[in-house]
C-alpha cells in the first residue's frame, strides 16, 4: 500500500508560512515502519484542488489532505472533495453535534448564553459539511472534525486540518486505528557507505546488479561540498533487514574490488 500527503494553501506555496507537515508526517510513518511515497502541494485554487483530489481517489493509495477544510471564503477543500467524487455535500449528523458541543463550550467559557440560531454559530455548522458517505475524523483539540472518504478507484483520503496541534493527533488516530495491520516496526533497514573518487554513472552497473539480485532499493545520494567529507557519494540499500545485510556486504565487497576509496558506514532504521 503506498501511503501520500496533499498540503494545500496559497501560504505555503508564497513563502508567508513554512511547512511543517512534511517533515512531521515522515516522522510518524517512520514509527510505524511506514514510508511516504508522495507529497503533492496545491495552492487555494479549486481547480487544481479538484484535479489533485481525483487522483488521489483513483489511485488506491491511502492519502492525508492537510488544510481548507474550514467555513471562510479561502477554504475550498471540502467543496473540491465534494466535485471530485461527484456527490453532494451533506451536513454530517455526528459533525453537527460535535460543533455544537464546541460552540457551548466556547459559550460557557465566556460566560454567555448558548444560541444556536444565532448566525455565526448557524455559520459554524459548514465546517461539518462533508460529502455524503464520509466519516469523521474526531479533533482531540476542539471537537471540530476532519473528514474521511473513498473514492470509485480505491483511493482513500482522510482529511485534516492545515494547524499542526489539531492535524497531527488526527493522523496518528487515523494510523492507529486503521492501517495497523500495514505497520512493520523494525523491518526497515538503510546500510550505506561514503564513497570518494567515484562518478554515479560508474556506479550504476553495480547498483543495477545488487536490485537485480536482491529484493532491496539501492540509492546514490551524491554531495560535492559536504562540511567533513567534502565531494562524495552516500552509497547504500534499504529494504527488510536480512536481506539488505545480505546485499550490503555484497555492496561494499564490490566497492573494494573496483579500488575505490571508502569512508564511513552508516546504519539506520
Amino acid at each position: 500500500m503506498n501511503f501520500g500527503i496533499i498540503i494545500i494553501g496559497d501560504e505555503i506555496l508564497s513563502g508567508r508560512r513554512e511547512d511543517k507537515h512534511l517533515a512531521k508526517t515522515i516522522a510518524l510513518f517512520a514509527e510505524r515502519g511506514l514510508q511516504l511515497a508522495y507529497a503533492d502541494y496545491v495552492g487555494d485554487s479549486p481547480e487544481r484542488i479538484t484535479a489533485t483530489l481525483k487522483r488521489a481517489f483513483a489511485s488506491g493509495d491511502v492519502v492525508f489532505s492537510f488544510g481548507g477544510i474550514g467555513a471562510t471564503p479561502d477554504d475550498h477543500t471540502r467543496q473540491c472533495a465534494a466535485a471530485a467524487l461527484q456527490r453532494p455535500l451533506v451536513l454530517h449528523p455526528q459533525a453537527k453535534l460535535l460543533i455544537q458541543e464546541r460552540m457551548q463550550d466556547i459559550a460557557r467559557e465566556k460566560g454567555l448564553p448558548y444560541e444556536p440560531d444565532r448566525d455565526d454559530n448557524l455559520h459554524r455548522l459548514n465546517m461539518g459539511v462533508f460529502p455524503e458517505g464520509a466519516g469523521i475524523i474526531p479533533n482531540p483539540y476542539n471537537k471540530i472534525p476532519g473528514f474521511s472518504c473513498a473514492g470509485e478507484g480505491g483511493g482513500f483520503v482522510h482529511f485534516v486540518p492545515g494547524f499542526p496541534v489539531m492535524a497531527w493527533p488526527m493522523v496518528e488516530s487515523v494510523l492507529d486505528t486503521k492501517y495497523t495491520a500495514h505497520f512493520r516496526r523494525d523491518a526497515w533497514q538503510e546500510n550505506s557507505i561514503i564513497v570518494f573518487g567515484a562518478m554515479e554513472a560508474s556506479l550504476t552497473p553495480l547498483m543495477e546488479r545488487i536490485e537485480e539480485a536482491h529484493a532491496v532499493k539501492v540509492f546514490s545520494l551524491p554531495s560535492v561540498d559536504h562540511p567533513e567529507y567534502g565531494r562524495h557519494i552516500e552509497l547504500g540499500v534499504k529494504g527488510e533487514p536480512a536481506v539488505v545485510q545480505v546485499a550490503y556486504v555484497e555492496l561494499v565487497e564490490a566497492l573494494r574490488a573496483m579500488q575505490i576509496p571508502l569512508g564511513p558506514e552508516v546504519v539506520r532504521k
